[in-house]
């Protein structure tokens, strides 16, 4: 386990503004399933806009960029670890589980906040999955800014 201080970023529509570090809203996510709390975000705001791609299509509301300090944060760091980087939706809809969840599941019985893990699409890019939402972990503490898709279409990562 690793101890993780540093800036994240997560985009977000323009009325979620008022809980910006709101856990998933998904009952299941690459990291979680019902019952469970997760915060996705990025290790950079480029790599927040390759995360979001699945989930953007033509006409969503307008979103935003807003940028959260980790403070102190004890993760897994599975960054190149293909176990963590399945397109878990299409086992998902297969089977009804994600083989993320183990790794998700082994995090959190070892006691950590989160887990560190590689864009499936640009390696060279990271993502975060906080357990834990509490002030003394995270922190939103810079306004937020617009954000456009940058590409015509949406395509896989998370």
């Amino acid at each position: 386990m690793l101890e993780f201080s540093g800036p994240v970023w997560r985009i977000l529509f323009l009325t979620q503004l008022d809980a910006p570090l709101a856990p998933a809203r998904a009952p299941e996510g690459r990291f979680h399933y019902s019952g469970q709390t997760a915060l996705y975000a990025s290790l950079s705001a480029e790599g927040a806009g390759i995360a979001i791609r699945r989930y953007v299509s033509a006409g969503d509301p307008p979103r935003a960029l807003q940028r959260a300090t980790v403070t102190g944060a004890k993760l897994v760091d599975l960054r190149g670890q293909s176990e963590a980087s399945v397109v878990w939706q299409d086992i998902h809809a297969k089977r009804g589980t994600s083989p993320t969840w183990r790794c998700s599941d082994r995090a959190r019985d070892a006691g950590a906040d989160g887990l560190l893990y590689s864009s499936r699409s640009r390696p060279e890019l990271g993502h975060i999955v906080l357990f834990d939402t509490s002030p003394s972990l995270i922190r939103a503490n810079t306004p937020p800014t617009d954000w456009t898709p940058p590409y015509p279409q949406p395509a896989l990562d998370r």
